[in-house]
């Protein structure tokens, strides 16, 4: 695929235009990718599609169905032909924008033959002849057919009609949450107090993540790059270390596995767990406490430098880890498995831990980061807790549909459950149905939305591990996988409101899932003053130090 240059935002075209603009364009080599559709109300929905379409080729044409042609009721469409393909035009990822005087997209699809055509996920198994006639025509003038993986499905006649009940459709959303699980303050209750004392493992590499807060940066007089002059810094613990402190802050007994080096940053790191109730194990290696530096001006992050040496673990060292995960599994509840790719859990050794641990634990759980981390190997889990990217990149998969691809996950690691996250749009609770057909993607996945709860992030670092440790409890707690998905997406919600690795605890946990239930949507923190009077465990974790 040659690189293109987007051009400036694109006038609405005729259909005879954009299939000039097509041919020229086929001509030189792009790839040329089409969606077609009525795009009434542009929604969250309608963007996820268009972007992922945009990243299929080199140029995107998106045709418009004119308003004489819409049969979706007496009042539509909402907003007239041009305005809507004026919003489309808009959109970074649209590069031309036409309206059709068609019925279907087939005579469209025979004038203007892309490269790819792209279809909603909804479409996958469908059997609508009309559509069928516009895949044969693709398919005839050597195009493909791809479905994008917007399984976050917005419909605009549904959320139209939903707002004559709420201006928010997504506090709309939530209130059904609230009422589908029967979510109110005395299950809640019963679900956080049924935390207290579960013995978890925690297995995987600790971080250090050092936050370095800088002046606003200057051009260097010697050559055209950045200056940086840092004036604090603030250190959390990370990686499995924050897992572990996070299911001590709800109440839990853990018990984290990791390796640590012989060093004064490792012994302080270890005091600071024991003191927060997290029983310490740990393999001696000889390269460093890991730390990853970020860059701040302000709240903006400018750079990250991970000073991190690969651990290198011998064999005998290996066995001697996972001996120990199954000696301290015997007498655990839950293991949680967190492979950061840092060398601690190569795929062998991982898929031999998972094995080992899984015949004497309840739950089985993990998690990864990185792209050196080893996802597939991860295997008999009760719940995995990826994000979309990191399930394709681990399946090398960008084109098919979510549920399929995670169909592929559970299948390749003979797991039941996945929270995949999905950004802005919140996650997606996956679960296995019993018996399923084999024909049919949907009816063997159950999938349940949560819309993202914090309205405005102020750091998205260790939202996952927040999700993973209230979501594990919630599952050994009894709770349902959307109901782990919930509360998960609480203390995710709460993280994203700190900055930096803050320890969610349980009454941080109380506040977030009274908010939900009384359907608000803002996860606004506290007022300082009253942080550090009534709530330690709200507090940055570790050292600040200033220069």
């Amino acid at each position: 695929m040659k690189e293109a240059v987007k051009n400036d935002p694109p006038s609405v075209l005729t259909v005879a235009e954009a299939s000039a603009l097509v041919r020229a364009a086929q001509a030189d080599g792009l790839v040329v990718v089409m969606c077609h559709g009525c795009f009434d109300l542009v929604h969250p929905g309608h963007v996820r599609h268009l972007q992922q379409a945009a990243r299929l080729g080199d140029r995107l044409l998106v045709t418009v169905t004119a308003d004489s042609l819409l049969g979706k009721g007496p009042d539509r469409p909402l907003i007239p032909q041009e305005l809507r393909a004026e919003n489309l035009a808009a959109l970074d990822c649209v590069d031309w924008v036409a309206i059709s005087e068609n019925p279907t997209a087939t005579p469209l699809l025979e004038t203007i033959r892309p490269d790819v055509y792209v279809k909603g996920r909804e479409y996958e198994h469908n059997q609508d002849p009309r559509f069928e006639q516009e895949k044969e025509v693709v398919q005839r003038h050597g195009g493909r057919v791809v479905f994008t993986s917007g399984d976050v499905v917005f419909s605009s006649t549904a959320l139209m009609a939903g707002m004559e009940h709420s201006a928010d459709p997504v506090h709309r959303a939530l209130r059904q949450l609230v009422d589908q699980h029967d979510l109110d303050m005395d299950r809640i209750e019963a679900i956080v107090q049924s935390f207290h004392g579960r013995r978890v493992l925690v297995v995987g590499e600790t971080v250090i993540d050092t936050y370095v807060m800088c002046d606003r940066p200057e051009v260097a007089g010697e050559a055209a790059m950045m200056t940086l002059r840092p004036f604090e810094y603030r250190s959390f613990d990370g990686g499995a270390a924050i897992i572990a402190r996070h299911l001590a802050a709800l109440g839990a007994r853990p018990t984290l596995l990791t390796a640590l080096p012989r060093s004064i940053d490792s012994e302080t790191m270890r005091l600071r767990l024991e003191v927060d109730g997290v029983d310490v194990r740990a393999i001696e290696v000889e390269q460093r406490l890991v730390e990853k530096q970020r860059f701040l001006v302000g709240q903006s992050k400018v750079m990250k430098l991970d000073l991190a040496e690969p651990l290198v673990v011998d064999e005998a060292n290996q066995r001697r880890f996972v001996d120990l995960a199954e000696d301290i599994a015997r007498g655990s509840e839950a293991v949680v498995v967190a492979d950061f790719g840092l060398g601690l859990l190569p795929a062998p050794v991982l898929s031999d831990l998972c094995r080992r641990v899984r015949p004497h634990v309840e739950i089985l759980s993990g998690d990864v980061s990185g792209r050196r981390s080893n996802l597939l190997a991860m295997e008999q889990m009760d719940l995995i807790c990826p994000s979309e990217v990191e399930i394709r990149d681990a399946l090398h998969d960008w084109e098919e549909g979510l549920t399929a691809v995670v169909w592929r996950l559970l299948g390749r690691t003979r797991s039941q459950a996945a929270l995949v996250t999905l950004g802005d749009d919140g996650l997606i609770a996956f679960e296995r149905r019993p018996d399923p057909p084999a024909a049919n993607w949907s009816s063997r996945l159950h999938a349940e939305h949560v819309p993202a709860l914090a309205t405005h992030a102020v750091d998205q670092l260790g939202c996952g591990d927040a999700l993973l440790a209230a979501a594990t409890l919630t599952r050994l707690g009894g709770g349902s996988l959307a109901l782990a998905g919930i509360v998960g997406s609480v203390a995710a919600a709460a993280e994203a409101q700190k900055l930096g690795n803050a320890v969610i605890g349980a009454a941080a946990l109380r506040r977030g899932i009274r908010r939900l239930v009384g359907s608000r949507l803002a996860f606004d923190p506290e007022p300082a003053a009253s942080s550090v009077l009534r709530c330690h465990d709200q507090l940055p974790v570790a050292n600040s130090r200033s220069t």
